[in-house]
């Protein structure tokens, strides 16, 4: 992170692999999920049923992204020393509205 400029959002975290855990978790879960919904589709299930499952595999798809912005805003605004680092206020709102 050292050679990110101040004001800047970080592109690159090297988030500790133990915080992002639970989304990992979350996604895997999500994967099975998908899986379901396919054999779903395949067996000719009822359409309400099917569009149920996809919204709900929808909504936790964009809690773990939302996860995972906080998480790497956490890690983008404290620079090496633990001092405060400006957060490009422009590219987080992007982010944010990518996964709304």
């Amino acid at each position: 992170m050292a050679d990110t400029p101040r004001g800047m959002y970080c592109r690159r975290v090297d988030i500790p692999q133990g915080e992002l855990a639970d989304v990992v978790k979350r996604l895997k879960r999500i994967e099975g999920q998908i899986g379901g919904i396919v054999r779903m589709i395949e067996d000719g299930r009822d359409c309400t049923a099917v569009v149920t499952q996809l919204a709900a595999a929808s909504k936790a798809l964009s809690k773990a992204g939302f996860a995972v912005v906080s998480t790497g805003m956490r890690y983008c605004s404290i620079n090496e020393d633990g001092e405060t680092r400006e957060v490009n206020l422009r590219e987080l709102e992007r982010l944010f509205l990518s996964l709304a």
